[in-house]
């Protein structure tokens, strides 16, 4: 390993393997899990030889698209307004992941009830702790994704500048 592998890499050095990773992830070159894992990696990252591996299966740069002008994209319509609309533009894995968590809490819900009635009294409302925190993560996750998503223009308008 050279002296600069070896070499302490800095807050900014990291940022900027993030920032590359980031453009890979928006250019289909890796899944999502992929990237967490190596911005994960990256964020841990020691030297210069810790960030090297992270981009090297990447090119340097994403060839060059024709994008047209901000202003020409339409702006992609707000979904929030309905629930159903808001969860049709997530991802599989998100959905999945809402729908089991919408299950575990429910089952628990179903248990604390019944717990609340044979007693006769009612229990202390445990449910919370399972469905805010895990409920909290997903919904930042989920909003983290739409916001990405409407950040990006519709894949329709790009056009390759060789063809």
């Amino acid at each position: 390993m050279g002296d600069e592998q070896k070499m302490r890499a800095s807050d900014r050095d990291r940022q900027q393997v993030v920032e590359r990773l980031r453009r890979a992830l928006e250019d289909g070159r890796l899944t999502l899990e992929e990237y967490v894992d190596r911005m994960e990696t990256a964020y841990r990252a020691m030297t210069y030889g810790d960030l090297a591996p992270l981009c090297a299966d990447l090119p340097a740069s994403s060839p060059a698209m024709a994008r047209p002008p901000a202003a020409a994209i339409p702006a992609a319509p707000l979904a929030a307004s309905s629930g159903a609309g808001c969860l049709a533009v997530l991802p599989k894995v998100l959905k999945i992941l809402w729908t089991i968590w919408l299950s575990v809490v429910s089952l628990n819900v179903v248990i604390w009830a019944l717990v609340s009635v044979t007693s006769g009294q009612l229990a202390y409302p445990w449910p919370v702790w399972v469905a805010g925190p895990y409920g909290a993560v997903l919904f930042a996750v989920s909003a983290g994704v739409m916001l990405f998503r409407r950040s990006r223009p519709p894949v329709a308008h790009l056009k390759p500048v060789n063809g």
